[in-house]
């Protein structure tokens, strides 16, 4: 059933690029000839550029200092000194303009229909009723709420509530495993868990329940629990206070509520690393800072207000799960008036009857203006021959958005050819990098400039960002460390439990003091445009859901079966990644036996996301003569690099297995 519209959706409305580029110019007194000079302003002049941002997106403020970065420093820089605001409040001020409009906030979907459409005066209702819920419950400033939900509006209404009234926010997926999740929550000692007690995804109903007894038994700073009621929940399931009657409060308490003004760096919520070095790193954000970075990523990706005249019945979908950041991202769409569809479940329907046309005939019956997805989404799109004249009508569609790896040029105009052939031609391409650490993005789309399939199109506004050569200097036209050179708002406040910094330090600071380094292999062109060439790090991604290889190790290495192990995510000439598994086998087991139990430990511990391609025996791991295993070495190896340019046999322990290695990388890239 699809959502009526009230307007109709402009196709090519004026870039929103191009109105930011006027009231800068405007605001700095310069002309600015091209994207170039505008983004050098904006790295430049971060006391012009930032409250030019704040005032264009309508960032309600108590207090507007006039000094945004009062301390340049990395890490601790220190913006708008005094400067009160909350995310909610930025969200709840559309909900007269949008609902008078005729538009709504939120309509959801699942793999069996219809979830139902969250008006906006709805979401102001249940978001005010569950806020003084959680005050009722003793949740106050700065206390942790932790929730274990999948991508249903009550996951984006919780997250609001506790937004408005100054509670910090964290969140994971229900597809990962109870000893994963701890070791994210257990960091933050949360006084409220809210769980669902079952969902259902590929077809098949899976009950939650003994997942939530573990969650509390391992969370004992928890006083209490909130159920998110599923329908999929067995015998003997879990009790809690119920959300919906939280939610559905009304009265003159709740007509008469308003998100607290907060200080701008207050914590709105915690994201979490990968993992690959030790538990996950708990990475806070503040309010202040996601709010500036969002109003900035929305001037890039052109996503404008449902009831605005320049997009009028503009719809966002961005397919992910509550456990990556585009979630955040995703929500995000409502700071700026947008009504954003979300979808729970798979996108490819079942393992058994493969189904890739899912979420594209989910955009039709919704009339989505804007589609997002990981990278590898589109290539198994292409790769299954979805034929996309089949999937409904595509008209609304006037963006794709791609992230999490990079977009195979090839795939990029294999779909807009597609699209044409089906009577959908000119799709603009958003391919977008940045990631959980900042929330945002480094490089980005820019729809004033050309097309660059299998690229970026540039480095977004405010972003200091520069790939750098092995002796820590910029270069154009070659792969190097993306780095960070200025702060920005969106970067993290801290790590909850670094109480020192020393962590956060080490994570970002390590190699070129005072300048951050991601973590990616960069190349930055002539023209602007940008090439992300994967990880520098040990990161495992897999649609966009990252793991490290630490917690993959975790899971596998108590197994009876398993001695040793690595793990490498390696890239493809056609950009496909595969997760290969190198495993030493205990003496008396092989890798047949181990198999079995090896994929169940991860998809019990963590997520069947993380199933390997490829479990290979091998004789030993690679290590260096402190045992670190030579992760990033091999996957270079496999990804094509020679053997005598990635490891000095002398700094190794085990040098002799090196030629097994070679060999194996030989097979892989001959296709064997």
């Amino acid at each position: 059933m699809a959502a009526p519209w009230k307007r109709t959706v402009s196709m090519n409305p004026t870039p929103l690029m191009r109105l930011f580029r006027q009231e800068a110019t405007k605001c700095s007194g310069q002309e600015f000839a091209d994207y170039a000079a505008l983004h050098r302003w904006s790295v430049e002049a971060p006391d012009q550029f930032w409250p030019t941002v704040r005032d264009f997106d309508g960032i309600e403020t108590f207090n507007s200092p006039t000094v945004a970065l009062a301390d340049a420093k990395m890490p601790g820089a220190r913006w708008f000194p005094g400067a009160q605001l909350n995310y909610a409040r930025q969200v709840l001020r559309h909900v007269d303009a949008a609902h008078a409009a005729g538009h709504p906030a939120i309509i959801a979907e699942d793999e069996q229909g219809v979830i139902g459409i969250v008006e906006w005066p709805a979401l102001r209702q249940q978001v005010a009723s569950f806020a003084i819920a959680l005050r009722a419950l003793g949740v106050g400033k700065g206390d942790r709420v932790a929730a274990y939900l999948p991508n249903r509006p009550e996951a984006a209404i919780a997250f609001l509530a506790c937004a408005s009234i100054g509670a910090v926010w964290a969140i994971c997926a229900p597809d990962m495993g109870a000893p994963a999740i701890l070791d994210r929550f257990a960091q933050i000692e949360p006084k409220i868990l809210i769980a669902t007690d079952g969902v259902f995804y590929a077809g098949k109903a899976h009950d939650r329940s003994a997942t939530v007894q573990q969650l509390l038994g391992g969370l004992p700073t928890v006083e209490a629990l909130v159920l998110v009621r599923s329908g999929h929940a067995g015998e003997g399931a879990v009790e809690g206070h119920d959300f919906q009657h939280l939610a559905s409060g009304g009265g003159p308490d709740v007509d008469a509520f308003e998100p607290e003004w907060l200080p701008f760096d207050h914590p709105l919520w915690v994201v979490y690393s990968s993992g690959t070095t030790g538990k996950p790193k708990a990475l806070v954000h503040g309010h202040g800072g996601i709010l500036l970075g969002s109003a900035s990523g929305r001037i890039h990706s052109d996503l404008g207000a449902s009831y605005s005249d320049r997009t009028p019945g503009e719809r966002f979908h961005w397919f992910s799960s509550t456990g990556w950041m585009m979630w955040n991202t995703q929500i995000g769409g409502l700071l700026g008036g947008t009504t954003i569809c979300i979808f729970d479940g798979s996108p490819m329907g079942t393992r058994e009857a493969p189904d890739w046309g899912v979420l594209w005939r989910f955009v039709a019956r919704n009339r989505v203006t804007f589609f997002g997805s990981g990278a590898q989404f589109y290539t198994m799109c292409v790769k299954s021959g979805l034929d996309f004249g089949a999937l409904g009508d595509l008209s609304s569609m006037r963006a794709l958005g791609s992230t999490a790896s990079p977009l195979p040029a090839a795939i990029q105009t294999d779909i807009s050819a597609s699209l044409g052939r089906a009577g959908k031609p000119d799709i603009w391409w958003f391919n977008s990098s940045g990631g959980t650490d900042i929330c945002g993005a480094f490089c980005t789309g820019n729809r004033e400039l050309p097309e660059a399939p299998g690229k970026l199109q540039c480095r977004q506004l405010g972003a200091a960002v520069e790939a750098w050569d092995e002796q820590g200097g910029p270069v154009t036209g070659e792969v190097g460390e993306l780095v960070c050179t200025r702060p920005l708002p969106n970067m993290p406040l801290f790590l909850w439990g670094d109480t020192d910094g020393l962590r956060y330090r080490d994570s970002y600071f390590d190699l070129y003091p005072g300048i951050w380094r991601h973590g990616d292999w960069l190349k930055i062109d002539a023209d602007g445009t940008c090439e992300i060439f994967g990880r520098s790090d040990a990161t495992i991604n897999r649609g966009g859901h990252r793991m490290g290889t630490s917690e993959i190790y975790a899971a596998i290495e108590g197994l009876d079966e398993v001695a040793d192990s690595l793990v490498i995510d390696v890239r493809r000439a056609d950009a496909d990644s595969q997760l290969l598994l190198f495993v030493v086998p205990v003496p008396g087991f092989d890798v047949a036996q181990a198999a079995d139990p090896i994929r169940g430990a991860i998809r019990a511990s963590l997520s069947p996301r993380f199933l390997p391609d490829r479990i290979i025996a091998v004789s030993a791991v690679p290590r260096t003569l402190s045992s670190k295993k030579l992760e990033l070495p091999v996957k270079r190896l496999f990804e094509g690099a020679p053997l005598e340019r990635l490891l000095d046999p002398s700094a190794m322990v085990n040098p002799e297995c090196l030629a097994e290695y070679n060999a194996l990388a030989a097979a892989f890239r001959a296709g064997r």
